[in-house]
Formats: structure tokens, sequence, C-alpha cells
């Protein structure tokens, strides 16, 4: 049957509708998963079309999957996290949602009090067990949306749950039922999605789910997760574990619109950021992520990242506050007590920090040259150095003129005095066997004495 695509007003073939595979044996794709080796990534040549829509937006899993990987967070925490996160957000939602547990009395605790903000955005949802009276908790706390579990690789089905690829459809479409006789948006989080039979399993139960929404006159949202990182962005990678395939295979097969359709991924072979600019390539409107990149193992797509990606894809920040991301990490390292690694991109300490001499000279010269984009102006971060064996004149002057503020007629450049004989001494600390860059406090008290106290400690 021909029918015409809302998608690319052409008209296509919808003759694919693929009827559950209930195997009985489990398929674990040995030959790309084996356990005792790294997973390879296999290509067929099938090309998807880049098909980018017309909105995207992100979603946040801070208070959710990112609760799940440290030490959870106080209300307090909570409350101001939620005003950053709107505030980086903007005021056109760019993040859109944020999700909650609901199972304690610090949880509902901080809904109640995120909600009493009277924020638009980012959206209150929640994540839950496929129980009723779940359902029944998120309905009165006044949330329309929440997050269920449907593990849909055979590694899941199988192993964990002890089930057949039957038994877990129709408990998954039990619970969703439930859902809706709450009326409640279920958001279906298949769970493994890049170890699923996609055609086996994921499209015929995502087809049964479309079913069910269009009879209920109630959307359901799918999010693709990439649980264990095994996503590639690559071109003509095979599925399961290519990301536009998945996209595009959920729209096409399955009728799933763009707007209903998120990607979920883990960072554990590094391609966390690559996998979710990918889906919001092929299709997805949301990609969910969490701040700092905090969560299960390597942890979540990064949000501060994705806000960078927006801006790169789009072409604007769209009234995002960017600024806000050196506020979020200050918040982390200083009220929260985590530690940073100090070379993550945006947030980390060092992150527009040289230590190499002739980097320094050139930002001296223009920081263009050296820096990443105005992390002034983005970011509220001046670029900086620090002092070490390589630093050289130019790294010397440039930290006296950043740490002093001196500026114009004031500043001092690699030729000065004072540059020549601070050299000769950290020279001379290095030559004795130190190992440790220098610490601020070390370079003020030696600056001061050996510019007769006109440059005094800060």
């Amino acid at each position: 049957m021909l029918e015409i695509s809302e998608k690319t007003n052409l008209l296509e073939q919808k003759s694919y509708r693929y009827q559950l595979q209930d195997v009985a044996e489990p398929n674990l794709y040995r030959d790309v998963y084996n356990y005792e080796e790294v997973p390879r990534v296999a290509f067929n040549h099938r090309r998807v079309p880049i098909g980018m829509p017309d909105e995207i937006w992100i979603t946040d899993t801070t208070f959710r999957d990112g609760q799940q990987s440290i030490e959870p967070y106080t209300v307090d925490q909570i409350v101001d996290l939620f005003k950053l996160i709107s505030r980086l957000g903007g005021p056109f939602g760019i993040i859109r949602q944020t999700e909650f547990f609901v199972y304690s009395e610090k949880d509902r605790e901080a809904i109640a009090r995120c909600q009493d903000l009277g924020l638009k955005f980012p959206e209150i949802t929640t994540w839950i067990r496929a129980k009723k009276e779940d359902y029944k908790l998120v309905r009165d706390l006044g949330i329309t949306e929440t997050g269920i579990l449907v593990s849909c690789s055979d590694y899941h089905i199988f192993k964990k749950m002890n089930m057949t690829r039957k038994q877990a459809m129709e408990q998954y479409l039990a619970t969703v039922a439930m859902a809706f006789e709450e009326g409640v948006v279920p958001r279906c989080h298949l769970e493994d999605v890049t170890r699923a039979d996609f055609y086996g399993f994921v499209v015929p139960f995502v087809n049964e789910l479309m079913k069910m929404s269009e009879d209920a006159g109630i959307p359901v949202k799918i999010r693709a997760c990439d649980t264990m990182g095994y996503g590639v962005p690559y071109t003509e990678a095979a599925l399961p574990r290519s990301v536009a395939g998945i996209i595009y295979g959920l729209q096409h097969y399955s009728d799933v619109k763009s707007e209903h359709l998120e990607w979920h991924g883990h960072n554990d072979f590094y391609k966390a950021v690559a996998n979710a600019s990918t889906a919001w390539l092929y299709g997805a409107c949301a990609v969910n992520c969490s701040l700092l990149g905090i969560g299960e193992r390597t942890g979540n797509t990064p949000l501060e990242a994705m806000v960078m990606e927006y801006a790169s894809l789009r072409g604007s920040t769209d009234g995002m506050d960017t600024t806000a991301i050196s506020e979020i990490a200050d918040y982390y390292t200083n009220v929260i007590g985590y530690d940073i690694p100090p070379m993550q991109p945006f947030v980390g300490r060092n992150f527009n920090v040289t230590r190499a001499g002739i980097h320094a000279d050139g930002l001296m010269k223009d920081e263009e040259i050296y820096n990443i984009f105005n992390t002034r102006k983005l970011l509220n971060r001046k670029p900086s150095v620090m002092v070490g064996k390589d630093s050289g004149l130019a790294g010397i002057a440039y930290w006296i003129n950043d740490t002093y503020g001196l500026e114009g007629d004031e500043a001092i450049d690699k030729h000065s005095e004072l540059v020549a004989s601070l050299k000769e001494w950290i020279d001379g600390e290095y030559a004795h066997g130190r190992q440790t860059t220098l610490s601020n406090q070390e370079m003020e008290k030696k600056i001061e004495e050996l510019s007769g106290g006109k440059y005094k400690m800060l």
C-alpha cells in the first residue's frame, strides 16, 4: 500500500509492518558483543536520510539517573539546581523537561518546592515503577507525564526478567494501559535498545504502543535508551548499534512522531555527545542529559555539552543563558562538594587554562588564537594560564597581568625585569626537583618580594 508521508511529502510503501518474533532462544548478537572482546561495529552500507526536526530540545535526568551514581542531593540542592537549569534553558524552554523520583517523602517535597517556584520550564516529569499505585501518586502530584521502564533486549528479557518476548510485551502493554487509565502520558524507556532485536521486538512492540495511543487519545513518548553506551554515530553502520538507524526506524516503521521521540545515551565508549547529536540530526526532537554528565558508570550525556551542540547546529543559543553553566559548576564544587575533573570541557577549572609558554604568548597577542570561543562572554570565564616549568616568559607575564588586572599602560610584557627575575626563580625551583605547578599564593608572595612590595599578595 502507498501513502503520502507527512515527513517527506512523498509516496512511500507502508507494507513494512513487522510482527513480533517470539524466539525460543535469546538473540545476544554474539558476533558483535563477544563479552571477551571489545564490541565490534558492523556496517551494512544502508544510508538513512538526515531529517532534523523543526524544533529540537534537551530534557534532563539530573535528579533521576544523575542521583543514582553520587550521594543523593538534598531538597535545597535540588531546588537550587532546578532554578539554575531553568535559567540556563531560557524563556523558550530549550531545556524542556526534568524528571524526578517520587518514592520517598524527600522526593515529593523536592517536587512540591520546585512546583511552587511557578517556572514554566523545565516541566517536571517523573520516573516510576510499573505499579498502579505509582500512577495514582503521579496524578495526585499534578504531573502529567511519567517515564516507565520497558527493557527491550534479550539480555534483559531472557536473562534478567526470565520471560519470553511475548510475555514481556504483554506486561509492558498492560503497564501502559494503567497509565492511560489515570490520564498520564507514558514515556516508555526502551532500555538497552542498542542490543535489542530491532525488527523482531522493538518495532512490533512500538507499533502496538502506537495503536493503543491512538485508541486512548493519549500520546505515548518513546525514549530510546543506549543503556551501555554501545551506540555509534557512523553513517552506514548496522543495527542494533546504529543511532541513525534506530531513530529512522522508529519513525519510518512505527510512525513515532519526532516530538515524541527522545534519545538517552551513556558515555561508556566516549560517544555520548556524538550519539545525541546524531539522534537530533536523524529525527529525534529530544536528547536526554544530566548536569556535568553525572550518571550510571561513565555517566550520561552532559547537559552543558548539548547546550553547546544546540548552538552549533542551530546557529543561535535561542535565549539560553550559557553563563549559568559556570554557576552550576561553582555550585557543584562549593556547595555540593563534587570534584569536577579539572580538564572537563566548559566546567572544569582548567578547561581554558594553558601551561604552555608558546600558548600564553599567543593569548597575550590575541586570545582568539588559543581560546575556543569568547569564554568571558558565553561562560563568564576568562582564559588563563598556570605557571610551571614550561610557562616561559610570556606565560609568566600573562599570569601577572591576569591575576593583578593590569591592562593598557600598566600591563607588563615578557621583557620586564620582574618577569625575568621570576623566571629565574621558577627555573631554580624545577632544577631542584619540583614536579608540580606553582600555586597562586606562592607566585603572589614571590612577586611581592621581587617587586619591593609594589604588587602585594591578593
